[in-house]
């Protein structure tokens, strides 16, 4: 009996352990699972966003515009009459190669012009999906996310070798860090662009390209302690002057 005994004792301090390290280590612990749609391209005005091409686009593409249009898996026939749009992309290439088209969140400057304007992810992101409207055509698609030390990470979503409007979705890897042992300990990460691929041997004459519905699974939990309000970017801002500690 006393191997059994022998066994059982190391099985409990193992489950104490683990017991222990899962209340350590709560934050890394995945417990509010949340859905959340960040860019649904159905008001132009919220978001603008910066479609070019690589080197040999033909001249005035790519091209860029919010269609009335939407995958019917999701929305159905619209019977209510929603006011539904996606961002639509109609491009052209003088020459079959490695091409690629950027499609990138934006904002307007002081002078009214666009510049890139990474998303702010919030929570721990566990998956990034978004439909996209195939063509038949051999291309790709990327996402580029952005961590809080500046790196960027580029994750590919699929291939767009199909008909029609299908979901697209990539799981966040455990190696991209979202948090960190200082406070605040959860540091979101951004999303810089989409960036679709074209392959050597297809053709890249003329295509189109439809996208809608971005959505991130997040765990939005967040251990609670006294004075947790003074990581919150609004309260720094109105101590400090600034969201960022150490920028003004």
């Amino acid at each position: 009996m006393k191997p059994v005994r022998k066994a059982s004792t190391c099985l409990l301090i193992i489950s104490l352990l683990l017991f222990i390290s899962a209340f350590v280590f709560s934050d890394e612990v995945t417990v509010n699972y949340t859905s959340k749609v960040i860019e649904s391209f159905d008001n132009p005005n919220a978001r603008p966003w910066i479609v070019r091409g690589s080197k040999f686009a033909t001249e005035g593409y790519p091209k860029m515009t919010y269609a009335n249009a939407w995958p019917e898996a999701l929305f159905g026939r619209n019977k209510d009459k929603k006011d539904l749009k996606c961002l639509g992309i109609h491009g052209k290439f003088n020459r079959k190669a490695y091409n690629y088209i950027e499609i990138i969140p934006a904002k307007k400057d002081k002078d009214g012009n666009l510049v890139p304007s990474p998303i702010q992810l919030p929570g721990r992101v566990k998956a990034i999906d978004l439909w996209v409207w195939g063509s038949n055509h051999d291309y790709y698609l990327e996402v580029h996310l952005r961590d809080y030390q500046g790196i960027e990470h580029v994750l590919r979503l699929g291939s767009l070798n199909y008909a029609g409007w299908r979901d697209l979705m990539v799981t966040i890897p455990s190696s991209i860090p979202q948090s960190r042992r200082y406070l605040p300990r959860r540091m979101s990460l951004q999303l810089t662009k989409f960036v679709m691929w074209t392959k050597p041997t297809e053709d890249v004459s003329d295509f189109y390209l439809y996208l809608d519905q971005v959505k991130i699974l997040t765990d939005t939990f967040e251990s609670r302690y006294d004075g947790d309000n003074l990581v919150e970017p609004d309260v720094i801002k109105k101590i400090w002057g600034t969201s960022e500690t150490g920028k003004k």
